[in-house]
């Protein structure tokens, strides 16, 4: 059985690599998309996992398909556009490895993925769906994802929401927080950074916002503040996390490698969400945080997704922040 299954967006990031004689900037292809990362993540980890989405029939969807092959992620709900080109995105990144996005995505064959293109098969045989927002901001993809959230909770399935917010693809960030909102109804683990915690709730305090969204029912949430590290909350308790003192390269893709690990551990424990002990929770949170940080160390998503071996000597052997 497919432990997991990941539906949403699967793009090329263009990440920097240099400056070139000229004294301009170098851009590398890697692939990318939080979805697709989050796949990649858990497939890394040895987790059994699918993804479903869509790419542009051209150079950039044949390699997204490909790398996503090579990391042994089920593609047989993945599916090639003939009429919409991959989607591009290029990263900027400051002096800390911090980055900002400029996409070119509109009318992009990720947002083509529509309600009959969704693998119902995939999402019966597995035990998680995560998505994100990213791939509600236009029709086709945003009813395409709802309704695969909508039918894997009536299947009993954990859904995992990461809003991912990313203002740039929203026509206005009212309509951004009603959709958002709207689909942590479906949420049974949420990943949200403490930005996107004061978007939704208006609440500076990270422990209140968190607080606020868990009496909506979400079982268990994960705040995630960058270097801070990392706050949880589950009815079986709560805990803020420091990360790992890892040296940042490049930040694309750490939250999808944070995300990857939560799912990998909670498919390992194989325990419903409310079953999940104060021990239980530590090790995913102390195990997701070190793989978000190692993430860090290298450029783009996909190619920086840790390995577990790689994720425990950073456990054994980087200090915390």
């Amino acid at each position: 059985m497919l432990k997991v299954c990941c539906v949403g967006e699967i793009l090329i990031d263009f990440t920097p690599a240099g400056i070139s004689e000229n004294g301009n900037i170098l851009f590398e292809r890697n692939p990318g998309g939080g979805p697709a990362n989050v796949a990649a993540s858990v497939a890394t980890f040895g987790t059994p996992v699918s993804f479903m989405g869509m790419a542009g029939n051209d150079d950039f969807g044949k390699f997204l398909r490909r790398t996503l092959d090579d990391r042994n992620v089920d593609m047989s709900g993945f599916v090639f556009s003939d009429s919409a080109k991959t989607s591009l995105a290029f990263v900027q990144l400051d002096e800390s490895g911090n980055r900002s996005f400029s996409f070119y995505r509109k009318n992009g064959a990720d947002l083509m993925f529509s309600e009959k293109d969704i693998n119902y098969k995939l999402i019966d045989e597995c035990d998680i769906l995560h998505f994100s927002s990213v791939s509600m901001t236009y029709e086709p993809a945003r009813s395409a994802t709802r309704k695969a959230a909508e039918y894997a909770s009536s299947k009993g399935k954990i859904v995992s929401f990461d809003p991912n917010l990313r203002e740039l693809l929203w026509d206005n960030t009212d309509e951004a927080k009603e959709v958002i909102t709207s689909m942590l109804d479906y949420a049974g683990i949420l990943k949200i950074s403490g930005e996107e915690l004061y978007f939704l709730t208006g609440l500076e305090d990270i422990k209140e916002a968190t607080e606020e969204l868990f009496n909506r029912g979400i079982p268990l949430i994960f705040s995630t503040l960058g270097p801070k590290g990392c706050y949880y909350k589950h009815k079986n308790g709560d805990g803020l996390f420091k990360t790992y003192d890892t040296k940042v390269v490049d930040t694309t893709g750490s939250g999808d490698a944070f995300v990857g690990a939560v799912l990998h551990k909670i498919s390992v424990f194989g325990k419903r969400l409310d079953e999940l002990s104060r021990t239980d929770l530590y090790e995913i949170t102390d195990f997701a945080n070190a793989a978000g940080a190692m993430a860090a160390t290298g450029k783009g998503g996909i190619p920086s997704m840790p390995t577990v071996e790689q994720t425990e000597e950073c456990r054994l052997s980087i200090p915390l922040l």
